[in-house]
């Protein structure tokens, strides 16, 4: 009775060991020879824009960490849809990278109702490169000096009070903080966050709520007025402007750029990435060049990018159900 125990339970085991997915076996020596080719990185935007410069950015040090070629491949397109199937496609071997920003991984599952690739099915997250708030612009002769002096005017004037946004995110974004202030104001659609802001400043918008990059140069040459941003604490760019936080209001926002691979690619691969963009956002000309994009430099294991993106997928999808926003 013990020996057919016994082959019951080794049998057992063995079938077991049999049925374990693939990318559950261990390979230890995935990393041992990589790369060995040349890396291409694919951006989803036009060049010229954070994410592309982030990219070559990061393509440069890790061309000099690794020893091997990294290219950068714009494919620009409508919410960065075609580069983002490039790379979840793309063979699972480390070679093909993706340079991902919120839109495409978190804003748009919650804005289509269908998309060709899935952000947590067909690619797994390397490394958070860095993270950005928005900030919450008015004319510079605007009469309001908070977001509760903003948001008071606005429900008295419903009528006169709006908002630009350049991109679904970005107008997401606007309708959480509507909810958490209690401003009123309609939705006008811009091309692009510069656009937005020249609405402001010349009276034709009450606010934006933009990326602290283009806002830095016209909030400190006048043309506009920050009230807040969306970040944890102050940023060192715009250190007058305070937080949503500092004003009683329960809201952050933060935008982030993060490195990404094809589902399956090898652990020891993944891990061997995640290590290098660590590395590179120590550097000191590396944060330096961050700083004047206003953008935090991050450098993440790739769990804790995992978790990122699982908190913040939900989040969205929420205020986009909530407020009836779609982009199909």
């Amino acid at each position: 009775m013990k020996r057919n125990t016994l082959l019951r339970s080794a049998a057992a085991t063995l079938l077991a060991a049999c049925v374990l997915p693939v990318a559950a076996q261990p390979a230890p020596n995935a990393a041992a020879g990589f790369p060995a080719r040349p890396i291409r990185i694919v951006v989803g935007y036009a060049p010229g824009g954070a994410n592309d410069i982030l990219a070559r950015l990061l393509a440069q040090k890790m061309q000099e960490g690794l020893g091997r070629e990294v290219v950068v491949e714009n494919k620009p397109s409508t919410a960065a849809i075609v580069g983002s199937v490039a790379v979840a496609t793309a063979a699972p071997d480390g070679y093909t990278l993706l340079m991902g920003a919120s839109g495409p991984i978190v804003f748009n599952p919650a804005l289509y109702e269908r998309l060709p690739y899935s952000p947590t099915r067909d690619l797994v997250p390397v490394s958070l490169v860095g993270t950005f708030p928005l900030v919450l612009s008015v004319a510079a002769n605007a009469p309001y000096k908070s977001v509760a002096e903003l948001a008071a005017y606005t429900k008295a004037n419903p009528e006169k009070s709006n908002y630009g946004s350049s991109a679904a995110s970005f107008r997401l974004a606007t309708e959480l903080l509507k909810n958490r202030t209690g401003i009123r104001a309609d939705h006008i659609p811009y091309k692009g966050s510069m656009e937005s802001i020249n609405g402001v400043a010349s009276g034709q918008l009450t606010l934006t709520l933009v990326d602290s990059g283009p806002a830095m140069g016209p909030i400190k040459g006048g043309l506009l007025k920050g009230l807040a941003v969306t970040s944890p604490q102050r940023i060192a760019a715009l250190p007058d402007v305070p937080t949503m936080a500092e004003q009683g209001i329960d809201l952050t926002i933060q935008f982030w750029s993060g490195l990404l691979a094809p589902a399956g690619t090898p652990r020891a691969i993944v891990d061997k990435l995640a290590a290098e963009v660590q590395r590179i956002v120590r550097l000191p000309d590396v944060r330096e060049r961050m700083a004047a994009l206003a953008i935090d430099p991050a450098g993440s294991t790739p769990e804790e990018f995992a978790r990122v993106i699982a908190s913040e997928i939900p989040l969205w999808a929420g205020v986009a159900k909530a407020n009836n926003i779609r982009a199909d």
